[in-house]
């Protein structure tokens, strides 16, 4: 009994190896396929041409082939372009077969859904300012507020004037201020291709027109009394309105140049109630756009310009934008050509989720005056 105890207890300790080696296994099947990738970012086929599944020998260097494992890869697209990239790999051991394991991963390219800011000029964030997750500039940065994540500067020093509360301008590091987390401050980091975003812009057009996503033609009428109202609703449609007239206030950027803006509306029509195309989940804009409501799926909005002679075009954030779920199956991006804008007549209480790029402009909430108005 007692050897038999033994024998029986030396067998599974052989099994508990055996499923730690084809983990392992599995897990450098992940690893050479993310490299493989690295190379080959839209080959699916592990440069086979030919399907699925493959087979990668997993070699120890002291003590050669110990297993393989089974690689099945399948891609996640949008608009006939990969997104996402799904690799499903089983890991066996050479030394028992019968303890095969699974691992599960996606892949996919940096986003600049990373950051919780990306900016392109210098910054100063006061002291009222509490951020989430990364926050990048190529510019300087100065750092009053509170922070939970990486603060980085493309930068190794810039001039702080007084725009930034340096009076006289003083040379500064690419990160500083009185914040409290500088443990996770760093300078000089990579910077970011901003020029690279306005390049996709084209090609997202594209997309828009042929592969299956929603276009908008620019719309008719004087520039700032035109554009298209979104109004998303929880069971995955939009509501598209086409803006005929705007009321103009006295908006300032600086708070010191006031200049009248037309981002309240008056007048629109309805054009249509559309579903959000789910192989292309897209919709471009050739003019400016206003956003709100309840995202039920992921989308992408696009702001471009409407013409060789007229300006770029905002987005206006209008109202409250919401997921139905906030379970990662519900997302939207705006990309906008030159600003993102909060209007004078947004709620006093908002609520906005979402990823916002405003290429050549800002993204905020300006200045207003009853002065005029």
């Amino acid at each position: 009994t007692i050897m038999s105890y033994a024998f029986q207890q030396s067998k599974y300790g052989r099994a508990l190896y055996d499923r730690e080696q084809a983990l392992s296994i599995a897990e450098a099947g992940l690893e050479y396929y993310r490299w493989f990738l690295a190379h080959n970012p839209n080959n699916l086929t592990n440069g086979t041409g030919q399907p699925g599944p493959y087979t990668y020998t997993v070699d120890d260097p002291e003590g050669g082939e110990v297993g393989n494992a089974s690689l099945s890869i399948v891609g996640n697209s949008s608009c006939g372009v990969i997104q996402s990239i799904d690799i499903t790999s089983i890991g066996t051991s050479n030394l028992d077969p019968g303890f095969p394991r699974t691992l599960l991963a996606r892949y996919m390219r940096p986003s600049a859904a990373t950051y919780s800011y990306l900016l392109n000029s210098n910054v100063w964030a006061g002291a009222d300012r509490s951020i989430t997750g990364r926050y990048h500039s190529n510019g300087g940065i100065r750092m009053d507020g509170t922070n939970n994540s990486n603060v980085s500067s493309a930068v190794s020093t810039w001039s702080c004037t007084s725009s930034f509360g340096c009076s006289p301008t003083q040379t500064k590091n690419g990160v500083w201020g009185g914040g409290s987390g500088s443990a996770l401050w760093s300078y000089p980091a990579a910077s970011v291709d901003f020029n690279g975003i306005a390049t996709s812009l084209a090609s997202l057009k594209t997309y828009a027109q042929t592969g299956g996503g929603l276009y908008f033609a620019s719309s008719t009428g004087a520039v700032n009394s035109r554009g298209y109202h979104l109004l998303f609703k929880s069971n995955g449609t939009v509501d598209v309105y086409r803006v005929t007239g705007t009321v103009g206030v006295k908006g300032s950027s600086d708070g010191s140049t006031f200049v009248t803006e037309y981002n309240i509306i008056a007048t629109k029509s309805l054009l249509g109630n559309y579903a959000i195309p789910s192989s292309c989940s897209l919709i471009f804009v050739d003019d400016r756009v206003w956003v709100e409501g309840v995202v039920k799926n992921k989308v992408t909005i696009i702001a471009a310009p409407p013409s060789e002679t007229g300006p770029a075009p905002d987005a206006i954030i209008s109202n409250n934008i919401t997921y139905v779920t906030n379970d990662g199956l519900a997302g939207l991006t705006v990309m906008a050509e030159r600003n993102i804008l909060i209007p004078l007549n947004s709620p006093d209480i908002m609520e906005i989720h979402g990823i916002f790029s405003a290429h050549s402009g800002y993204y905020g909430r300006n200045y207003y005056t009853t002065s005029g108005s």
